[in-house]
Order: C-alpha cells, then structure tokens, then sequence
C-alpha cells in the first residue's frame, strides 16, 4: 500500500479533499492511504501555539522546529521512515517526471505544509529530504502544495486509475500536450465535433489525435515543442509531412 502523511495545521480541510472521488474509493480498497497530522496536536505550548518571531527580527512569525519535528517523529514510529519533502518556494520545481519519480522510488511520503513565513531551518536541515516548489509564485501555506502532490502522485498507482492510458495520453506524461476533447451532442452553439471523431475509424482518429497533441504543443508551449524529437523514424518523418501541408504556418518547411 502506497502511504502518504500530510503535517499541517488545516487536518481536516485537507484530508476531506483528499478522501473524495477517485482517491477516496482507492483508499477504500486499500490501495493508498492518506492521513493528516494536525501540527498543534504536538506542541507543548498551553496555548497551541507553533510559531513565534523570527531571529534577527524582519515581518511575520516562523514555525518553531519542535512542533514539527515531534509530528514527524510521531508518524515516523508509528508508520516508518519515509520521503520527507517540505514545500518551499526555495524548492525544485514539481513536474510530471517528478510525479513518476516519487511512486517509483518511494512507497511513504511525508509532506510538512509550512505556514506563516516559513519554517525554522533547523527542522529542514534535520528532517526533509527534498525542497518542492509548485512555480514561481509564492503562497500562504503548503496545504495547496501537497493537495496538488499528492492527487498527481496518487493517479499514478497502479489500480488508482482503471487504465494506464488514463494518464498516458494526457498532457505532459510523453513531452506533448493532450489533444482537443469533444463530448455529445454532436453541435453546441454551432460548433461541430470533428467529423474524424465520428467515423469509427479507430487508427485515423489516433492519428489525428497525435497530430493536435503535437500542434497544441507547438502552439501553446513552443519550450516543450523543442525538446521532441519528432524525426527519429519513417513514421515520425511522415507524419511531420503531413503537418506541413496541413498547417504550414505553424510547421513551414
């Protein structure tokens, strides 16, 4: 079973997110197990408190180091050591191949949401593993960070999802984005799904698809269009031809 602790000081918010739709009925069937820690539950402070001002003064207040720790070790002794990763604007930039990475390499993360203007290094430097950053943008806690980990790690597992091509035709999971979607009815305020999509033609409707993912990404994210290589073979140099003729301003030859 693929487990995940979250340390944080909103439990319950995070851990009724995390126990709906696909990942709840996976931990009814104890594929995964996702729990909550609430850091407050852990200090020896009267007043519950887990943070003070920082050192050396400066905005806001720190999370002190021992109400962390004594909630890291208590899932430690209770559920074993695992990956600890601490959510950071300081931290790598999460991704799919990161996603990929943590369910291969580890069966037990443990993920500490900071709050207020950080955490006292000290806990850092003891007890994490791994810095992670969602991008380049900062927010007021990691309870968004770790919702957002752990639904990309979670869809992952095996038996999560009903079918790997669930997640393997998606954006990102290959270097491409997803192709265009359409659902019933066949027109919605004059727009017409693809007449391609209606032909039961199973090997032209993939290779239409494969053709939008690789248009969508030449569009929409020309950095990841880059690093393809789309020449490697007769089929991958024919199929380029043919998105010369058919878009030649996106694909000039």
């Amino acid at each position: 079973m693929y487990r995940i602790d979250i340390l944080t000081l909103f439990d319950l918010t995070v851990g009724d997110v995390l126990s709906e739709s696909i990942l709840g009925r996976a931990q009814e069937r104890d594929i995964l197990r996702i729990e909550t820690h609430q850091i407050r539950n852990y200090t020896l402070n009267k007043q519950k408190q887990v943070d003070n001002y920082p050192y050396g003064g400066g905005h806001g207040a720190v999370m002190q180091a021992d109400p962390l720790y004594q909630c890291w070790k208590h899932v430690v002794d209770n559920y074993g050591g695992g990956h600890t990763i601490y959510f950071s604007p300081a931290g790598t930039t999460f991704n799919q191949a990161k996603a990929k990475a943590l369910v291969a390499d580890y069966d037990h993360l443990i993920l500490v949401c900071g709050h207020y203007e950080g955490i006292d290094e000290r806990f850092i430097e003891e007890c994490v593993d791994e810095e992670i950053s969602l991008g380049d943008f900062v927010l007021t806690g990691g309870e968004i960070p770790a919702m957002a980990l752990t639904d990309a790690v979670c869809r992952l597992i095996p038996g999560v999802l009903s079918d790997p091509k669930c997640f393997e035709d998606e954006s990102h999971w290959n270097g491409l984005l997803e192709y265009p979607q359409y659902s019933r009815p066949e027109e919605w305020h004059g727009k017409k799904v693809p007449s391609i999509l209606l032909s039961g033609n199973h090997a032209l409707i993939a290779r239409w698809r494969q053709k939008q993912a690789i248009l969508r990404t030449k569009r929409r994210r020309p950095d990841m269009y880059e690093k393809l290589d789309l020449t490697a073979t007769k089929a991958d140099r024919k199929l380029m031809q043919e998105l010369q003729e058919e878009f030649p301003e996106d694909f000039p030859s």
